[in-house]
């Protein structure tokens, strides 16, 4: 991870996971597994994408498509 993005990554990831745990009933350590390991997390971590800036609520919707589907549509302006 790029030093520079990980405090962003840091203050954005508990929204993520607090949705989860809301949304899905799961465990703090299960919500954690499931987004440390997607995609979406692998494009969080790399400041190119610059997919931090659409904030968690959406970051949240973007998991949750990657969960159902196996893919992940970005907004336009991300690509």
């Amino acid at each position: 991870m790029d030093k520079s993005i990980s405090p962003v990554v840091a203050m954005i990831t508990p929204g993520i996971l607090n949705l989860l745990t809301e949304n899905r009933g799961l465990s703090i350590e299960d919500a954690s597994d499931i987004l440390y390991n997607s995609q979406l997390y692998k494009a969080l971590e790399d400041e190119e994408t610059k997919v931090w800036r659409l904030g968690y609520p959406l970051l949240y919707d973007l998991l949750e498509e990657e969960l159902a589907t196996g893919k992940i549509t970005y907004p336009e302006e991300q690509i």
